[in-house]
Order: C-alpha cells, then structure tokens, then sequence
C-alpha cells in the first residue's frame, strides 16, 4: 500500500484501513472506521484492566505491561499460548507457563485455565511433558525444562486464583510428571549424579545436550510444587514422596554448583554443570520463579549479576561494542530487585525501554540490534514471551513473594521519583489474595496504604525509597514513613 503526502510542519493526516483478517468474515467495510476503533479500544481495556495500576510518572510502563498482555491473548491459537505468530507458532510449555504467571498476576484465570486443561493430554504415558505442541501433536524431543514447567504452571493457577479445583482435575498429569522428574534424576552419576541427564532445552546447547541447570531450576520448582500440591490435595504419600525427593534433589543440585564453580575455576552460578559457562539469564529462573535466592551460593550470585551489571553497563555507555542481544535479558530486572538493588534495575530497564520497535507501539522482537535498521535476524514482533519477560519483571518492582521466609515484598523496585505523584495498585493477583497497595510522597513524609491480602507468616515488608524496611503484621493499615 502507498500514500504520497505532503505535509507542513505540525500537520497529521490520518488513513483508516479497514480488511477482512479471515477468508470467512463477511462483515461489510464499516463506513464509521473511528466508531469501530473505539470500540476495539473499549473491548481490550475492559480485558487488561483486571487488575487498576496508576503510576502517573511511569504510565508508559503501564501501557507497555498492558499492551503485551494483549499481545499474548492476541498471539494465542484457541487456548493454546505462544510466543509468536510466526516463528514461534507452536506452544512451548516454557513459554506458557511464565506468560501465564503474568496474565494471572492480571486477573486472568479462565485463559490460563483453558491452555492447562488443552496441553495436559498431551503428556507421554511415562509422564514426561512434551516441549512443545503444534498442529502435528506433541514434540518428542527431550527437553527436560517442561516437566517442572508443567506442574509450576498448574500450582501458579491454584495459588494465584485460590482454586483448587483445576488442580484436583488434573493432578494426575502433575504425578505422572513429578514422578518423571523423579526417574530422571536417578539417571545420571559420577560428576553429575543426582542432576536431570543432558538436554538442547537451552538453545545455547542445541549442537550438543549438556547438564543445564535451567533444567534443574526447573525440576526443583516442579518437585516443590508437586509436593504442595499433593498437600493441598489431601493426598498426603504423595506428598511424603514429591518432599522426600524435592529434598534429595535440592541436596545434589546445590552440591554439583559448588563442584561445578571449583572445577571450573569460577566464581558464578554457570549455566551448564559440563561447561562452567557465563549465562546469568539462565540463572534469574532460580530466583524467580524458582524461589531458590536463600539456597544458592550468595558470594557466586553476586559476582554473576555484578558482572552482568557491568557488562550492561558498559553496552548502555558505549564502552563495549555490540551488534545485537536478546531481550530475554529483562528477567535480570527482576532479579535485581530481589537483590534489592533498585536503581541499577531502573537503570537496566531504561535502556531495554529505548529498544521497542517499532516506536510507540510497547513491544519487542526476539533480538534487538544496536543499529535498529541494519538487516538482521529479528524473530517474531512482537516476540510474546519477552513481552511477559518485562511484565512479570514490572510487576515485581511493586511486590513480589519471597519464598524464603513467606513474605510479600512491596515496593522494592519503585524509584524515588514516582512517589511525588504516587502509586496505586488494586486487586493485583498475589499468592496471598488480590493486593490494593498505594504510596505517595508529602514532603518528608510517605503515606502508604495496604489492604485487601492475608499477611504471610514473614509479613509484608515495605521497602519504599529513603525509608529502610518496614514490616507489618496487620491489615488494613495506613502508615506515615519519615524519610
């Protein structure tokens, strides 16, 4: 299609093009295109504003959060969730399930409901979960990330809606696959023993399988789940049994990344027990949504994301030359918030923002270049799970679940700045029911509000900017913080 303008300084013309997206939609070309526009408008904000965010200094945030999640709804083929339209057709259960964290974290249980209910069957009858699943049925291929994918995303549901009836309905494809996780981990011995065999879940290994960690990552959240489930079940062998081999597996998989870190001679959590390989990427999964921060070798945590955070550094600075990346980086905003470390995710998070394309439209593609009009690889655009990526990393700047102690953290990752017009949040999904949340600075003074969840057994800890850290124990209540 082609237009020749002209225009003048400040001048805007606006085209309406109205098509047929299906070969089946006989619906006429409406004459009335703003009436049609504004109806969409209405029909996918009744959609995303589930859940009420205002952060009027960072409502570009918001937006983009909101966009993505319907770009995910939109990107979905019936029930099945993906990461794109094009290259990422097919459902991989990695992808779904972080992408459904985020549309629960939005209110948005029937969707990720019904993508459970259509990939469960698929599940092999030894109990492992496929990869992924396309129009030809399930994908053979041993990627051994999906297992604990699987049974995370059933408990994700369960915990975030306070349903359990979903779970109950497919709890044996959660046993089956927990049970798998349990065969595979007696598979492997010598260096490795205890760990998930090899595997290409990680593409970085797709020449040749190794022991990924991300798989391990994977298992222990799944194990953990599998156990939890089981409790809240009633089924209380099965629980004595996933426990007994959560625990077994925690035990070998936290000893082979001390091995691992000595044999190498690192001082990081690599991503491969073969390889002692840099990939901080992979390690975020351990923390979030591994809930794993407690149990990892701190110092080794630290040099990781300490030298990520310089080598961002340098590409944001111009100091490291650079062609392209991945913005699958964006889970490492989350991770340093719960590292607490705010102003270097704001900072991160900033520079991921200068790389959506096209502009204005709050989206990402699979690999983002320096020089954004050079011919290069792209992916899908936008690329759905680095969508999620970012939400679920936004979404933590306001509050997050700390496994360690079970407590809700609040705030850790809002700057300074956004306070002087306030945040407000009400009826975000959380594991402790939907929060309404909302903080504003008045000279020297926060005043803060929290409401509408149960308090954890560790309490909701406040950690605002300027004000240190807080816990409350009772709820509802209005606090005034001094700086």
């Amino acid at each position: 299609m082609l237009w020749d303008l002209t225009l003048t300084p400040g001048e805007e013309k606006i085209i309406d093009v109205a098509t047929p997206l299906h070969a089946h939609d006989a619906q006429p070309i409406p004459r009335d295109v703003a009436h049609q526009r504004a109806t969409s408008i209405a029909y996918w904000r009744k959609i995303v504003d589930h859940i009420d965010i205002d952060i009027p200094a960072a409502h570009d945030l918001v937006d983009t959060a909101r966009a993505n999640v319907a770009y995910n709804l939109l990107g979905r083929d019936g029930p099945a969730i993906r990461g794109g339209a094009r290259n990422y057709r097919r459902s991989w259960i990695r992808d779904g399930s972080l992408t459904s964290t985020m549309l629960l974290r939005f209110g948005l249980g029937d969707e990720v409901r019904d993508y459970i209910r259509w990939f469960a069957p698929y599940q092999f009858a030894d109990g492992k979960i496929p990869c992924c699943v396309d129009s030809r049925g399930a994908d053979p291929v041993n990627e051994h990330d999906s297992h604990g994918e699987f049974i995370y995303l059933v408990a994700e549901h369960a915990r975030l809606t306070g349903d359990l009836s979903l779970a109950r309905e497919v709890w044996p494809h959660v046993e089956k696959a927990a049970e798998y996780i349990d065969a595979l981990r007696h598979q492997t011995s010598g260096e490795f023993k205890g760990l998930l065999p090899p595997s290409i879940s990680h593409e970085g290994y797709s020449a040749k399988p190794m022991h990924s960690y991300w798989d391990d990552f994977f298992a222990l959240r799944g194990l953990k789940d599998a156990a939890w489930l089981a409790e809240q079940l009633g089924n209380r062998d099965a629980a004595v049994r996933f426990a007994t081999s959560r625990d077994e597996f925690a035990r070998d998989f936290h000893a082979s990344i001390l091995r691992a870190i000595e044999t190498h001679h690192i001082d990081y959590i690599p991503g491969a027990a073969d390889l002692g390989d840099f990939d901080p990427t992979s390690t975020t999964i351990g923390i979030e949504p591994g809930g794993d921060l407690a149990n990892l070798p701190h110092d080794a945590v630290i040099h990781e994301f300490e030298r990520a955070w310089n080598e961002s550094l340098a590409r944001m600075e111009g100091r490291r030359a650079w062609k392209d990346y991945t913005p699958y980086e964006l889970r490492q905003v989350g991770t340093f918030i719960h590292l607490e470390w705010r102003d270097r995710a704001q900072r991160l998070l900033n520079f991921f923002l200068d790389d959506r394309r096209p502009a204005g439209w709050k989206q990402w593609a699979e690999v983002a270049a320096q020089n954004y009009r050079s011919p290069t690889y792209l992916g899908d655009i936008p690329h759905l799970w680095v969508g999620s990526d970012f939400a679920r990393s936004f979404i933590d700047m306001l509050a997050y679940e700390r496994e360690s102690d079970d407590a809700l953290v609040l705030g850790a990752g809002v700057p300074a700045s956004w306070l002087d017009d306030g945040v407000r949040v009400r009826g975000l999904r959380t594991i402790y029911g939907p929060l309404n949340f909302s903080a504003r600075r008045d000279g020297k003074r926060i005043g803060v509000s929290i409401s509408g969840v149960r308090v954890p057994r560790g309490g909701i800890v406040l950690q605002l900017p300027g004000v240190g850290e807080r816990v409350v124990r009772k709820l509802p209540v209005t606090l005034e913080l001094t700086r």
